[in-house]
């Protein structure tokens, strides 16, 4: 029987399962689709039993092997509550889109308490992380609130579930990387902040221990086809993507195309604070942290979502046929703020836009807007990246479903003017989990090794030339200047706790090039 780590992979929308094999090959792969519901305008959920059941239901479909290792790569930010005797859910888990913490870090923001919370963790003070999703839960029901003060509730990302449910119950624990992305972790201590803790009332004693990304976690119990294994690796589902696309070291980049987009890059043992409108995290923790700056694009595959069921599309796959009839959008501009701008213009207050409408316009213009929009945000993203790190950016290594599409990837090295490296690997999340516990259990000798592994794919070289970039860039950031200008007047324009990348003018031609 062949020898493998096993890999879960526990997205927004499905679960994923895969075997690796010590060449870093993918030798079995499953996945199984999960849902989501909307109880309200802005609030997202999902059953977490039937987050675990995929896990089971994922991993029942590979074939046999001999597991030397697991590791999970996990949604971030998503949060539940649990009790600690049964593993019952307490709550529902609450989507990283939900946000019914919003009015509370605008409260939060207007007391003066963005400044602190960006120098502790890195992060701006918005309700797409975890803290203000869990002092709601806490608010909404008093007894939780009682049960999470003695200790007898959990407290949980999505990470922390599945350790918990794979080891039995016997680890509530989450990994470094996943508590980065909650506002209560101070990144430079790395560890729960008392203060953060005080200042949205959430009680320690329901918080997981914090454990590294790859090491001797636990050990999962057998059930179904979960087999006993060490559980030794631990991740979130950005930085799993970063470390399984071999982006270790600083000066490396990949870009995650999923219901948004996450470009990330790594940046060393110290955190790099970001004046240009990025995020820092923790992206792994090993015997020593690595951090990186990250933007994050709240709307790309759900743009194109949108996009198939206003024409009466039949899935995304039906728009990028009907944007393939056309050579360009026909100078329409799709600004996909539904909820605000995220990094690195940071504008709760823009609104969704299209511009550039004429008779000529057509359903496969619009369809083509949809697609273009998300390599320009990506472009925006890099340009950040490099102001931030003073160095223009080599390759781009890219994930996620959107990546199949040739014609996103032609565009997308184009805009940003160097090449774009397509994975082959059925799902860098999972393969980056892997590795982790790969590593920790010597199922894998080297770093450097995986890292070429990781580093494999289709190059796609940039054929666009400066004049022609230039322009499509200026046309597009006019278009966002106008989304943010059209916001509602009640909603701040510009997060100004955090810094925001101004773009406008500014061309990425080889003699501008940051260097």
């Amino acid at each position: 029987m062949e020898e493998a780590v096993l890999a879960v992979d526990q997205g927004t929308t499905a679960t994923k399962a895969m075997l690796v094999s010590p060449l870093g090959d993918t030798v079995g792969f499953a996945s199984v689709p999960i849902g989501k519901t909307y109880p309200r305008p802005g609030w997202v959920e999902q059953d977490p039993q039937e987050i675990w059941q995929s896990v089971l239901d994922a991993t029942a479909q590979l074939p046999r092997a001999q597991v030397r290792a697991v590791g999970i790569s996990s949604q971030r930010e998503s949060v539940l509550f649990w009790e600690r005797t049964t593993g019952r859910p307490l709550t529902p888990c609450v989507g990283w889109q939900c946000t019914r913490g919003a009015d509370l870090c605008s409260s939060l923001r207007s007391s003066g308490a963005g400044p602190m919370v960006r120098e502790l963790t890195g992060l701006p003070l918005d309700a797409m992380y975890s803290a203000s999703k869990l002092r709601h839960l806490l608010d909404a029901e008093p007894a939780l609130r009682a049960s999470a003060s003695s200790g007898d509730a959990c407290a949980g990302t999505v990470d922390s579930w599945l350790a918990w449910n794979l080891t039995g119950g016997a680890q509530h624990v989450s990994d470094a990387g996943n508590a980065s992305r909650t506002l209560l972790f101070d990144i430079h201590r790395l560890a729960w902040s008392q203060r953060l803790l005080e200042l949205f009332d959430i009680p320690p004693a329901c918080l997981p221990r914090i454990v590294p990304s790859g090491g001797q976690i636990g050990e999962t119990v057998a059930q179904m086809a979960v087999p006993k294994a060490p559980l030794a690796g631990l991740a979130a589902d950005s930085h799993a993507a970063l470390y399984g696309l071999g982006c270790l070291r600083a000066g490396t980049a990949k870009a995650t195309y999923g219901t948004g987009t996450s470009l990330a890059s790594p940046t060393g043992p110290e955190p790099a604070r970001s004046k240009h409108g990025l995020a820092t995290s923790v992206a792994w923790l090993s015997s020593s942290p690595t951090f990186a700056l990250e933007g994050n694009v709240f709307s790309s595959g759900a743009t194109v979502e949108w996009v198939a069921r206003l024409l009466g599309l039949q899935g995304p796959a039906a728009l990028d046929e009907l944007a393939r009839t056309v050579p360009g959008s026909g100078g329409v501009h799709l600004v996909p703020a539904f909820a605000g701008l995220g990094a690195p213009h940071w504008c709760p207050g823009a609104r969704g836009e299209i511009s550039g409408l004429t008779f000529a316009t057509g359903p496969a213009e619009l369809a083509r807007a949809a697609l273009e929009s998300i390599a320009f945000q990506v472009a925006d993203l890099v340009v950040a990246l490099e102001r931030d790190t003073g160095r223009a950016l080599k390759q781009l290594h890219a994930d996620g479903g959107a990546t199949s599409n040739d014609v996103l990837m032609q565009l997308q090295a184009d805009l940003i003017g160097c090449p774009v490296v397509r994975t082959r690997t059925r799902d860098a999340s999972a393969l980056g989990a892997a590795f982790l516990a790969g590593l920790a259990t010597g199922f894998f000798g080297h770093e450097a090794d995986i890292e070429a592994i990781g580093q494999r794919g289709d190059m796609i070289e940039p054929a666009m030339s400066d004049t022609t970039r230039d322009e499509l860039l200026g046309s597009w950031r006019d278009a966002v200047s106008r989304a943010i200008e059209h916001g509602p007047v009640r909603a701040p324009a510009r997060d100004k706790d955090l810094p925001s990348c101004d773009l406008a003018g500014w061309q990425r031609g080889p003699s501008e090039a940051p260097h």
